[in-house]
């Protein structure tokens, strides 16, 4: 696609980031699956063994794709000419679900809401991608206070129920007690 061809687009790239970091604020590894595993997890149900090389790798981020959501579409154009009600996305939620996310998703399939690990309003910003402005960022660092093995994130708009813009499911990160997690959603507008 040309330049010329992709102006007045409106495309919802996606791109999360996760850092977790221990007590002592030393990052912690964590598993990045490859495609064959994402499609033996999501489709299949099946999580293949954390193989280095065969179905991923260890990195000190996880950076994935998100699924924009069909409420989350209407939502953006609602933001966009005022004609609904939206609130504008800001909250970051995580959860120990495990079904792969859906276009008709309206909510996480099983959201934590204790030990540090509550939905919350994240610190939003522009950042640059390709132009000045052009991708809306959400940065949100939990801090827990019990454990939990986070296998999916959504970005939403109130701190309760509300619409969710976008869901993403992956490989469990293992959290515990003392650690943090910093959660990093990106919507670059082409």
């Amino acid at each position: 696609m040309t330049n010329l061809e992709k102006r007045g687009s409106f495309r919802l790239k996606q791109n999360i980031e996760y850092v977790l970091r221990d007590k002592n604020g030393k990052a912690k590894p964590l598993w990045n699956e490859n495609a064959v595993a994402r499609f033996f997890r999501e489709e299949l149900g099946i999580s293949l063994p954390r193989i280095p090389l065969l179905f991923g790798f260890w990195g000190l981020t996880l950076n994935i794709h998100n699924l924009v959501v069909n409420a989350g579409m209407a939502g953006v154009a609602s933001r966009i000419n005022g004609a609904g009600g939206e609130a504008a996305f800001t909250f970051i939620a995580i959860g120990t679900g495990a079904v792969a996310p859906a276009a008709g998703d309206t909510t996480l399939g099983a959201e934590i809401t204790t030990g540090g690990g509550a939905r919350a309003a994240a610190t939003a910003s522009r950042v640059t991608t390709d132009v000045t402005n052009d991708t809306a960022q959400l940065v949100l660092t939990y801090n827990f206070t019990l454990s939990f093995a986070v296998t999916e994130s959504g970005a939403f708009n109130a701190a309760a129920a509300g619409v969710m813009l976008a869901r993403q499911t992956f490989s469990a990160i293992n959290v515990a007690n003392g650690d943090s997690l910093q959660v990093t959603w990106k919507f670059d507008i082409d």
